[in-house]
């Protein structure tokens, strides 16, 4: 999740945004999303916002900023600006170390303790679901790879984005997406359409279930007592204290065992009584105490 960088000169003959007014629309941001906007960003929220006051045919920033917080309409408005302010920049396959540590390390030693018939894992963030049907192809694959292992697996996967996520929802891409799936899995999980697009099998479709959440929200998340947490490219986003809070909130969600896996980079000097570092030079994860 990031913040969007459009492209609207028709908008320069809007009244610009001054600092008290950017410090009261990034407040609102963080606040109801957690995403912090330094003051590097400001062009991009400026047009970001800009972009659909134009649609809506506002004119003033705080005429605008009024109307988000009238209910129910403004809670309408506000879910499609959220839409806006963020890009949905994924891929699948994305980080190819931490799929090789969950399908080489961990799924394996899951398996080996022969106590786990299923397994459910976390996407947050997920955006158009590229990240959740990717670690639904890395555990089928694998999991029916190992022998005697009588293991079920599903797949959570979330997103504050209602947009992003009914693509997620409807498992089709571009055809520019396919190469970033390696020729194995390809053959399993993909049904070619056409010269434009192709879609997730079905059959790998069922394993994946999408759901409208806000991270800010985790310390109440429905979830509990998971087997895997996937979270990259989401806490870079929020502030370094609450980014904490978070780590903490979703380490409390693990089973013993589990593992919780960040994009590499991403925390620096990250510790929990209850989390022990996996120790992998590419990629970044910790595994739930016994």
């Amino acid at each position: 999740m990031a913040l969007a960088i459009g492209n609207w000169s028709a908008l320069n003959a809007m009244p610009g945004m001054d600092e008290a007014e950017f410090a009261r629309w990034a407040e609102l941001l963080e606040r109801r999303t957690g995403v912090v906007v330094p003051p590097a960003r400001k062009p991009f929220l400026v047009t970001a916002v800009r972009g659909r006051m134009r649609e809506t045919g506002h004119t003033r920033f705080d005429d605008y900023y009024r109307d988000l917080h009238k209910m129910p309409e403004g809670a309408i408005e506000w879910t499609t600006l959220v839409d806006r302010l963020t890009v949905h920049e994924t891929h699948f396959f994305r980080h190819q170390p931490s799929f090789d540590l969950i399908a080489n390390e961990w799924l394996p030693r899951v398996a080996q303790s022969g106590s786990q018939t299923a397994l459910h894992a976390w996407s947050v963030g997920c955006s158009t679901g590229e990240e959740a049907f990717t670690l639904a192809m890395v555990l089928d694959k694998h999991v029916s790879a190992i022998r005697d292992a009588r293991i079920y697996f599903g797949v959570t996967a979330t997103d504050v984005s209602h947009p992003a996520l009914a693509v997620g929802r409807g498992a089709l891409y571009p055809r520019s997406k396919l190469n970033e799936i390696p020729a194995e899995y390809r053959e399993r999980y993909v049904d070619e359409l056409d010269a434009d697009s192709f879609s997730i099998r079905e059959s790998l479709r069922k394993r994946v279930g999408f759901a409208q959440f806000n991270l800010l929200d985790v310390a109440r998340a429905p979830l509990k007592r998971l087997d895997l947490i996937f979270c990259q490219n989401v806490l870079i986003y929020f502030a370094r204290d609450r980014r904490r809070e978070l780590l903490d909130s979703l380490a409390g969600l693990l089973k013993p065992g589990g593992m919780l896996v960040l994009g590499a980079g991403e925390v620096i000097s990250f510790a929990h009584p209850q989390l022990s570092r996996v120790p992998h030079r590419q990629a970044l994860a910790f595994l739930r105490n016994r």
